[in-house]
């Protein structure tokens, strides 16, 4: 099971510059809100658009999705880590915790 981070961690890596954020919802979802700077990329595409969007296999990356409830960041994560990704992190609680405790999103 993937590592877990917390919403002050990530919070303070993301201000730092030093982690990738991907969005597991992507499409309309990540149009609409996503946290900064973080890139869409769905189950379905990490084997095709992973080795081009994340050259580095050892980055610090960070998936999340919609909340506790939804597989998708667990999916993308797990995904990942089968192509040999090794610092691999998930927010399980997602964009609605991030929301909820007022910090920032983009759109």
């Amino acid at each position: 099971m993937t590592a877990l981070i917390t919403r002050d961690e990530l919070a303070k890596e993301i201000e730092a510059g030093s982690v990738i954020v991907l969005d597991a919802l992507g499409g309309e979802y990540y149009a609409k809100a996503h946290l900064p700077g973080a890139i869409a990329l769905v189950e379905a595409d990490v084997e095709t658009q992973a080795p081009r969007l994340l050259p580095d296999r050892d980055a610090a990356i960070v998936t999340y999705c919609s909340n506790a409830a939804c597989p998708n960041s667990q999916q993308v994560a797990t995904k990942l880590e089968q192509l040999g990704y090794t610092n691999v992190r998930k927010y399980r609680d997602g964009i609605q915790d991030w929301t909820e405790a007022g910090l920032p999103i983009e759109s």
